[in-house]
């Protein structure tokens, strides 16, 4: 399953910060329906991501009924990114 969306970054700031983007809602609903095909466990899903010109590999977490995209820092600093700017984000699910 391949999906592009826009999306705010935000930081969660926990004993560490933590950057993530939020797959809308549609979107997060027809993951939700393909999670028991892609999911290894706990509602998380495999997923390549691409954002500007930076693909990486990672997970979509669960979060309150949609599913998070976490930002690594390679991928901020690489990209110039940083909290509240909107980023074209492109994923594949189920690697």
């Amino acid at each position: 399953m391949k999906l592009s969306f826009s999306a705010v970054i935000w930081e969660w700031r926990g004993p560490a910060p933590f950057y993530f983007v939020t797959v809308p809602e549609k979107l997060s609903r027809l993951i939700k329906e393909a999670e028991r095909l892609v999911t290894y466990g706990w509602g998380m899903i495999p997923a390549r991501v691409r954002i500007g010109k930076t693909l990486w590999k990672t997970s979509l977490w669960p979060k309150d009924g949609l599913y998070v995209v976490p930002l690594k820092d390679r991928v901020r600093q690489a990209e110039g990114l940083g909290v509240g700017q909107v980023v074209e984000v492109w994923l594949e699910l189920g690697l």
